[in-house]
């Protein structure tokens, strides 16, 4: 995976700016309220603008003089070099002072809290910034990659005035206020917005190293770490603002107001975004792993991965009563306070009632990091100060060595959720990296080829320390190809309804090649030894990055994203689905079953019922009055001549479009043919092993959820896939055999109420 740009909080709503564009910006105003860390540091900036080709302009401290302010400039070419006379800085890491650069013409005066500091002629002509400037506070400008020039310190507010201020007025200026008719072209006010920039100018932000907002400040850390925020541009070249600056304490723009109810008219129109089904609210959710569930005072509690525009890859956050109809709450995690964003992880709630989320710091050698909150509706999360908890020497790798100096690799990417036993906190983390590392190498040791686990405990969830490997692969579940990552490691009940713990447990994972997988076992002894492996897709990975909870009854629900994103998605304002949440507990026969959770009854209305349908070899019969696009059927089909039986969905009249799933009796397969479901999306065959018992009925239930098929047979096998049709008539429901006829000896079928909220 390439490393991304992280943008933070950028508003995304873009409109034209109205009146006269005030670019090219020549004659200018700087200023800053800034406290510097130390006075020992040299050549970081409080404040550039860059025209990204190398050529800035920017309030520099200790360059060329220890201890003093400076106008820096591309090769200094708009810098006074003789500042031996200029006053040296005094203030602590307390204290703030105000510095302001004037350009007007050839002209350069710097100001400190509105005094004057230096003027001179620069021997140089004015540089013009264009609508592709840049800004960015920490480094001295974009291509300054020396981490000990860069700026350590705090700052409370900072501004770029499309004209050149005099001294009154700068000496005027007070942070956080504007008065008057003198208007920042860019401001930036820490204490009210954030990261945000309050004209809506520049609404694309990129964070490096230790950047984080504490105090009403922006606080760098020095050693590298950068804000780096850009400014969006239209075709015509010329930049565009989002509405007036607005907060959540200032008034909300009309055009927001019409913007935002439009998306959700858009939204509520596509024809491919499911009713019942979880998707992102907006967004892309790609990836869009369901990360961090859990349960807590009657609430279920679901994260979601996302990549948030003017932000990075954050963590949604929604709750929910009934496991259908969910709230929506702030994003629970995102980039900030050490890492440049959030990937995936799990969560666990202490026995104060203290939830944590456990999660993988972007990017680089960062590590696994945790984040609390308490309840009751667990709206503001807090990283710890021990981040990285685990810490990586690589990406996604930590390198241990023994006391004779040999090394070993372990994964510190994607870590599960956490549980607690005997007083002691465990976690397992992925493998992935590592098999990049060196698995994957042909001469590999077979220990570290294919998917494991590393198992990590803590008395405090500040310290971890490494034990071991959770479990040992076996090469005829597994190959040698496949990784173990996104793991969820919980106890499995004995009935879909909770209950007692069967006294197994089940470990969801992916292989990010084959997709979504478990192993059922015993643990014991710090160690899990598995008794069986079975996977949930098969064709691909389309069922992918599994996420679990125990609820308070004792169940354990999962859920899963469908990775088969169809193409233009960015355009239409959305991504990201998850499959409906299953109900798992162990069989009679020490394997997995599976069904959907009870509370999606909640959504059938219109119920229709057939009985004793019988359907000759070749023949298809009609389920009419059905909501083709969503709706639930139950079938129960008894076993006959028939070699291939089920259902046809989505289906248009004549046949163009149709997406099938029914049972193969000669290969013993649960089959889902989407080959002629539509122009997009995967279009495929997957097959999943599942033979019926002698004299047992087949009991298939099938939702149909917009781009969402699932089906469930006999609650020991399922498939979620999602397909395109294009046709608007692909909505038809039909019985079908082949290769002989079959009876269908009951087939019940409601339209299923949406329960998103758009």
């Amino acid at each position: 995976m390439k490393r991304l740009f992280l943008f933070l909080f950028g508003i995304a709503v873009t409109l034209p700016t109205p009146g006269k564009e005030s670019l090219p910006l020549t004659d200018k105003t700087l200023v800053v309220w800034a406290s510097p860390a130390n006075l020992t540091q040299q050549a970081g900036s409080a404040l550039t603008i860059d025209d990204g080709q190398s050529h800035f302009d920017g309030i520099i401290f200790g360059e060329l003089a220890p201890k003093k302010w400076m106008a820096g400039s591309d090769t200094f070419q708009r810098t006074w070099r003789e500042q031996g006379t200029w006053p040296e800085e005094t203030a602590d890491g307390k204290t703030f002072v105000q510095i302001a650069i004037v350009y007007r013409g050839r002209e350069v005066s710097i100001y400190r809290d509105g005094h004057d500091y230096a003027h001179y002629a620069m021997p140089n002509p004015p540089r013009n910034f264009g609508p592709a400037a840049v800004v960015l506070f920490g480094r001295r400008h974009l291509d300054a990659h020396d981490p000990d020039h860069t700026f350590a310190g705090r700052i409370k507010d900072a501004r770029i005035y499309d004209r050149a201020l005099d001294r009154e007025a700068i000496a005027a200026l007070q942070p956080g206020n504007v008065a008057g008719d003198t208007k920042p072209w860019a401001w930036w006010s820490f204490a009210d917005e954030g990261l945000r920039e309050k004209t809506g100018r520049f609404t694309e932000i990129k964070l490096e190293g230790d950047v984080h907002i504490a105090d009403g400040c922006l606080v760098l850390g020095g050693k590298g770490a950068t804000v780096i925020t850009t400014c969006s541009v239209g075709d015509d070249g010329k930049s565009i603002t989002v509405p007036k600056a607005w907060s959540f304490n200032s008034p909300v723009p009309d055009e927001v107001v019409r913007s935002t109810r439009l998306l959700r008219e858009r939204l509520l129109a596509d024809p491919y975004r499911p009713g019942y089904h979880f998707c992102v609210p907006e967004d892309m959710g790609m990836p869009g792993d369901p990360n961090g569930a859990f349960y807590q005072d009657g609430r279920y509690h679901l994260m979601y991965l996302y990549n948030r525009t003017g932000s990075g890859f954050c963590w949604g956050h929604i709750s929910s009563g009934d496991l259908v109809h969910w709230r929506h709450h702030p994003d629970a995690i995102g980039p900030g306070n050490g890492d440049e964003g959030c990937f995936s992880g799990g969560a666990f709630v202490d026995d104060d009632g203290t939830a944590y989320l456990s999660y993988w710091m972007l990017w680089g050698a960062k590590g696994i990091g945790l984040a609390k909150s308490a309840g009751p509706d667990f709206n503001s999360w807090t990283k710890l100060a021990a981040n990285p908890v685990i810490k990586s020497t690589d990406w996604g790798v930590t390198e241990i060595k023994d006391p004779d100096g040999k090394s070993s690799f372990l994964g510190s990417a994607d870590p599960s959720n956490i549980w607690k036993k005997d007083g002691h906190y465990y976690m397992l983390t992925g493998n992935l990296l590592v098999l990049n590392k060196i698995g994957r190498d042909t001469n590999a040791p077979v220990s570290e080829q294919g998917d494991r686990l590393y198992l990590f405990t803590s008395d405090d969830l500040n310290h971890w320390k490494y034990l071991h490997v959770f479990y040992e692969r076996k090469s005829e579940w597994t190959d040698r190809s496949e990784d173990d990552m996104c793991p969820s490691f919980l106890p499995l009940p004995s009935n879909p309804a909770g209950g007692a713990p069967s006294g197994k447990h089940l470990l969801l994972f992916i292989s990010h090649n084959k997709g979504c997988q478990y192993y059922v076992g015993d643990y014991r002894d710090d160690h899990f030894f598995p008794d069986n492996h079975a996977r949930m897709t098969w064709v691909d990975n389309t069922y992918f990055a599994p996420e679990a909870l125990i609820d308070e009854h004792g169940r354990q629900i999962m859920w899963a994203w469908l990775t088969d994103n169809p193409s233009g998605e960015k355009e239409k304002g959305w991504s990201g689905v998850y499959g409906l949440p299953r109900s798992l507990w162990l069989g009679e026969d020490g394997t997995l079953r599976l069904q959907p959770v009870k509370e999606l009854e909640t959504l059938r209305y219109h119920e229709k019922s057939w009985n004793d349908l019988t359907v000759a070899d070749g023949a298809t019969k009609s389920l009419a009055s059905v909501a083709g696009d969503s709706c639930e059927i139950n079938a129960e089909i008894e076993v006959g001549d028939a070699h291939r039986y089920g259902l046809k969905v989505r289906a248009s009249a004549a046949g163009e479009e149709e997406t099938l799933v029914y049972y193969d009796a000669d290969a013993k397969e649960l089959v889902f043919d989407s080959t002629h479901s539509g122009n997009d999306g995967r279009k495929v065959v997957e097959r999943a092993p599942f033979a019926l018992k002698p004299g047992e009925t087949l009991k298939l239930r099938v939702f149909v959820d917009k781009s969402v098929v699932e089906i469930y047979a006999n609650d020991r096998q399922a498939i979620a896939r999602r397909v395109y049709p294009a046709r608007a008539d692909s909505l038809g429901l039909f019985l079908f055999a082949q290769g002989g006829g079959a009876r269908f000896k009951n087939v019940t079928a409601w339209d299923m109420m949406p329960s998103n909220p758009y």
